[in-house]
């Protein structure tokens, strides 16, 4: 399994993530290596990495679906240090375990210390886009390491709403937490922009309240970091249609969509859904990729 040109630096990802990976490597001028994976009947992991590493080692790999995916870093990153990986950086276009970020209830994990102190015993940078942090204000405070890189997908969602949408129109999140993001794009082509008010009672259980912004016969954009199981979404959209929006459409930076959450989003009014490549899906309009790859020509 050698490599050609590895002088250069090589990343590694995993054969289902060849695709946007090969598009980084060449637009980082890296060598793009895949890793051999297989399973076991027990359901044990078995990696293999090119025989020898340059100094220089990046490993792509989203962790949408996360726990297996933890233990393929693990034993890639050991495994790279010992086939002569002196620099190790992870890109992780997302990055999962981040919303437990403190005990709420007696005896719970604190996933997001645990998770994150693995992953900087493991690697010396990580880049990322729009990691969900809520009481912590860096990626560093999460993921101790030297270069805690954040993108966000906001700006290029932005830019795609306006080619799609025009000028007018009114950009919406579908919570608080959403500010950040809702700010950021609105900001950036003048846009009226706005939050809804959540109370969460499930996974699957959300009340909604819209903000005070006209929206009768104007179109919406409600934005977010993530989809999952489209609920939050879902009813925004219902009210917003009830309201008179003219139109209703969906960006979000990572297209998590839990199986029936795309259905039900377009059940409730929503006409066209955009996302970022972080995770692949039919919704992906815009692609992370060229700014990725200028983080890590910079490291």
């Amino acid at each position: 399994m050698p490599v050609s040109d590895a002088s250069r630096g090589v990343l590694l990802c995993f054969d289902d993530e060849r695709g946007v990976a090969q598009s980084c490597a060449e637009q980082a001028a890296l060598t793009l290596a895949v890793v051999e994976r297989h399973r076991f009947p027990d359901g044990e992991i078995k990696v293999r990495l090119p025989q020898s590493l340059p100094e220089r080692v990046v490993v792509w790999r989203g962790l949408q679906q996360p726990n297996e995916k933890l233990v393929e870093l693990l034993l890639v990153a050991r495994t790279a240090r010992a086939l002569g990986a002196h620099h190790l950086s992870l890109v992780v276009p997302y990055l999962a375990y981040m919303r437990q970020d403190i005990a709420f209830q007696p005896g719970e994990a604190v996933s997001q210390r645990i998770v994150g102190a693995m992953l900087a015993e493991l690697f010396d940078a990580v880049i990322t886009v729009d990691p969900h942090l809520h009481r912590v204000a860096t990626l560093q405070e999460a993921v101790p390491v030297r270069d805690a890189l954040v993108l966000t997908g906001a700006p290029l969602l932005a830019d795609h709403i306006a080619t799609q949408c025009g000028g007018d129109v009114v950009l919406l999140g579908p919570d608080e937490e959403s500010l950040q993001w809702v700010a950021r794009a609105a900001a950036r082509h003048g846009w009226a922009h706005g939050v809804c008010r959540k109370t969460r009672h499930g996974d699957r259980q959300v009340d909604i309240e819209l903000p005070e912004l006209p929206v009768h016969g104007r179109a919406v954009v409600l934005m977010d970091d993530v989809a999952s199981s489209g609920h939050t979404l879902a009813r925004a959209a219902q009210l917003l249609r009830e309201a008179g929006a003219a139109s209703v459409d969906v960006a979000v930076t990572h297209a998590l969509f839990a199986e029936g959450a795309v259905a039900l989003i377009r059940s409730a009014g929503v006409d066209r859904i955009w996302s970022t490549d972080c995770i692949p899906h039919a919704s992906n309009a815009v692609s992370i990729v060229p700014e990725v790859a200028a983080l890590l020509r910079g490291l």
